[in-house]
């Protein structure tokens, strides 16, 4: 008769399935229950540790690309652009782009060709985090449901054992209670 690992215990017992069954959550819950080890982790600091540095830049892009000090910087350059060449350099003729701005319009559109697939690429990356953070949640949650079966196991075998152990002096009373 072959023996089992304790993982295939664990699997059988706890979530009743053989272990070529489990996925890779369920093997490391049950490996971490048998080892005796915790499986929190931090998705955020697990998706930085796999980051490459294409993704951390987009990241980086999208953040700067995404705030208030950004938007209120180029809002400023698009005034001085306008005013430069519709008001001071005019009376030089020197406009190197009159109004309608034809050349600010185009690095307009590099810009924003530029920049839209950045943080597309940015936030696929938060997507693949979230992912991430809703397998770790799993993991831990799973983690948590299989100690508490394995408590309620424990505690229904401790009281069992009680239980026999009651009806055994209560038998023994009896029994010496009939017999004088």
């Amino acid at each position: 008769m072959a023996t089992s690992s304790p993982l295939d215990d664990l699997s059988h017992r706890l979530l009743g399935k053989p272990p070529g069954e489990l996925n890779d959550e369920q093997r490391r819950v049950l490996a971490g229950i048998e080892a005796g080890t915790t499986v929190s982790r931090d998705a955020a600091d697990l998706a930085d540790e796999r980051a490459t540095f294409g993704e951390r830049l987009s990241d980086r892009v999208a953040a700067v690309g995404g705030s208030w000090g950004f938007i209120i910087a180029f809002t400023a350059v698009l005034l001085g652009w306008m005013i430069l060449n519709s008001d001071i350099l005019i009376h030089f003729n020197a406009a190197f782009d009159p109004y309608p701005y034809i050349f600010l319009n185009l690095l307009l559109s590099t810009v924003a060709a530029i920049q839209a697939p950045i943080i597309m690429m940015s936030q696929n990356r938060q997507s693949a985090k979230d992912r991430l953070a809703a397998s770790l949640d799993y993991e831990t949650n799973l983690r948590a449901e299989l100690d508490i079966l394995r408590v309620h196991h424990k505690i229904d075998h401790l009281v069992l054992a009680r239980l026999d152990a009651i009806e055994g002096k209560i038998d023994a009373l009896a029994k010496s209670g009939a017999g004088a």
